[in-house]
């Protein structure tokens, strides 16, 4: 069944935060987003002009027709609009038709802007959707608003703290458990962009989607976070301020747990004429590397293809399957009989590679990239 994502959350009236943002995300990830808006809000990527609160009964009957028809199997609260509004959405996501479904709690105090959208009534009712939330995802200045990590875990919920407002050039997202600490952290080079609007609304709504399709919360976060990387690193770059992110462009990543066949390497004897062949049939070339032999190219829907001239392992085509659990993939298919010519290792290029031969001797490879296919740190 496909995974059913409720979000609780705000509209952003130029699309990059908010309801906009997290229906975005959910459906890229492969979920079917609904929503209960909380607030109406005019804004663009300058700031917010305007607030208009939903009244609560409207955000509740909201929720109540979505649970009644078409069911929850997790649910995504950013904006909540007021006080009020926080208590009563704790209240019936208690009850027990929504007792089973995660909650992803993104407790947006304010905007990218800078403009508050809570005010300190609305963050002392945090606290009844803290106990109910399976993980929080404040960024710093959330969290220090809410009394720091110790506070939050002492709702008994998880806590990942988001690094992303941090002043460091790499950015570091830690994963805390009540009564254990930190469990996990990731580390990636902070993606120097303006185009940031609704970084956090995408993750927490990539978290749900994931926590819906049954994923469990560690590699719920991992695959969020590469999701959110790619959509800023493929910002339209609209807007004079923060503009959105891209989400709408994420395509053919790897994200999923089975194959995604989104790369194809194939053998060239000249380098610049093979180069010109790609790039007069239209693909975008994002990797020239002539003293290796080496280019990339990108087609419309995200596939990459690639020239190498002088291909040391057999000089033949080579076609790539890409997984977002690789290991486990390349271990279920061992068992089975699957004979490996090389299990999965990190390449210097930032990939990890498994290979393998079919019955009729063409090459494969099973691998795992994330960002670095399409956005390696040597992109043209």
């Amino acid at each position: 069944m496909t995974p059913r994502v409720l979000i609780i959350a705000g509209s952003d009236s130029g699309g990059g935060a908010g309801i906009q943002a997290d229906v975005k995300a959910v459906t890229m990830l492969g979920g079917h987003a609904m929503t209960a808006i909380t607030a109406i809000t005019a804004q663009n990527t300058l700031g917010v002009q305007g607030v208009h609160p939903v009244p609560t009964d409207m955000v509740l009957a909201q929720i109540d027709s979505v649970v009644a028809d078409i069911g929850v199997d997790a649910v995504k609260i950013g904006m909540i609009g007021g006080a009020e509004t926080a208590a009563a959405v704790a209240e019936r996501l208690a009850r027990p038709d929504l007792a089973d479904a995660a909650l992803v709690f993104d407790p947006v105090m304010v905007a990218t802007s800078g403009s508050v959208l809570a005010d300190a009534a609305t963050i002392d009712a945090f606290h009844a959707l803290l106990r109910r939330a399976m993980v929080a995802t404040p960024n710093l200045p959330e969290l220090e608003a809410l009394g720091g990590e110790e506070a939050v875990l002492a709702h008994g919920c998880s806590l990942l703290v988001k690094g992303g407002h941090g002043a460091e050039e790499t950015v570091t997202d830690r994963l805390l458990e009540p009564g254990e600490g930190e469990v996990a952290r990731w580390e990636a080079p902070r993606i120097d962009t303006p185009h940031s609007h609704g970084t956090g609304c995408t993750l927490a709504s990539a978290i749900a989607t994931g926590l819906a399709q049954g994923m469990p919360l560690e590699p719920a976060i991992a695959r969020a976070r590469d999701f959110v990387r790619l959509a800023l690193l493929d910002a339209p770059g609209l807007g004079q301020g923060h503009g959105p992110m891209g989400q709408q462009m994420v395509r053919n990543d790897g994200l999923f747990t089975g194959p995604a066949l989104n790369q194809i390497t194939l053998p060239a004897r000249d380098y610049a004429a093979s180069v010109a062949f790609y790039r007069q049939l239209g693909l975008t070339q994002i990797v020239d590397s002539p003293d290796n032999g080496y280019a990339r190219f990108e087609a419309a829907n995200g596939v990459t293809l690639s020239v190498h001239v002088g291909d040391a392992k057999s000089g033949g085509a080579a076609t790539y399957l890409e997984s977002g659990a690789l290991d486990a993939w390349v271990a279920y298919l061992a068992r089975r009989g699957v004979r490996f010519d090389q299990m999965p290792k990190d390449e210097d290029w930032g990939w990890r590679e498994a290979w393998l031969t079919d019955p009729a001797g063409n090459r494969l490879c099973l691998y795992q990239a994330g960002e670095y296919r399409r956005y390696p740190p040597w992109r043209v």
